[in-house]
């Protein structure tokens, strides 16, 4: 739904979530985050109604190399572990930035992700077939001035180019039994990757990451999710998708 739809209850329940799993949050920042956004993604329990996760989305239009493109840049997320089992939230992500892209269909649409936790950098490799940085491919040079030129919009001097890092003032930071990659899962290249590139994570640095959103770069997994997807309708002032 748009952010501006979101009622208080709601609010309170995306802050109580987000708070219970990770450092440095209050609410006014968490506030001030959530007006920069566009969408919002909730995962809510049919019978109970509990907030079991959320993501917020902005979407903006901008210029590259003189071509206009538009970009959706992830904030905020968090999925309470009660429910990761469940493919809601990533079926109903893909499913809404691919009607954004309907909605935007004269520009390419690009995803601006970036990750303080391994757990959020493995959703490029499980959805999408090609994506920067990543173990197996030099990012190419058209695609590390464009992930720069996104950064710096998005970020300003947060933004470390030789890092191809953003380091916060007030970072937020997963708690303690939350944020430590678990045993066996560092025998996976992307996870060793996100930890060779991003060794600050532990402290909340976040890792640049870009993928464009079209069908053909879905993976397997990807186009399953899309396929799944329950019919949606995002409402604004001004469009219907």
């Amino acid at each position: 739904m748009p952010v501006s739809k979101l009622s208080t209850r709601d609010r309170e329940a995306m802050y109580a979530l987000l708070d219970h799993y990770f450092e440095g949050i209050t609410w006014d920042r968490f506030q001030h985050d959530l007006e920069s956004k566009n969408w919002v993604l909730l995962l809510q329990d049919d019978i109970s109604d509990r907030l079991n996760g959320f993501s917020t989305l902005r979407l903006w239009q901008t210029f590259f190399s003189g071509e206009p493109i538009s970009v959706v840049y992830s904030g905020d997320t968090i999925v309470d572990p009660s429910v990761w089992s469940s493919a809601m939230l990533p079926r109903t992500w893909i499913d809404a930035v691919n009607r954004l892209h309907q909605s935007q269909a004269e520009n390419r649409l690009y995803w601006l992700l970036i990750c303080s936790g391994f757990r959020t950098y493995r959703f490029l490799p499980t959805f999408w077939k090609v994506f920067y940085p990543r173990y197996d491919v030099t990012t190419p040079e058209a695609q590390a001035e464009l992930m720069t030129h996104l950064a710096k919009e998005a970020y300003g001097d947060c933004y470390q180019q030789t890092l191809g890092i953003v380091r916060f003032s007030n970072p937020q930071v997963l708690r303690q039994g939350w944020i430590e990659i678990p045993t066996g899962r560092q025998t996976n290249p992307h996870v060793q990757f996100f930890e060779a590139r991003n060794p600050g994570y532990r402290q909340g640095d976040e890792l640049v990451c870009l993928t464009e959103i079209h069908d053909q770069n879905l993976t397997r997994a990807g186009h399953r999710m899309w396929q799944a997807g329950s019919p949606l309708e995002f409402v604004t002032d001004s469009v219907v998708i």
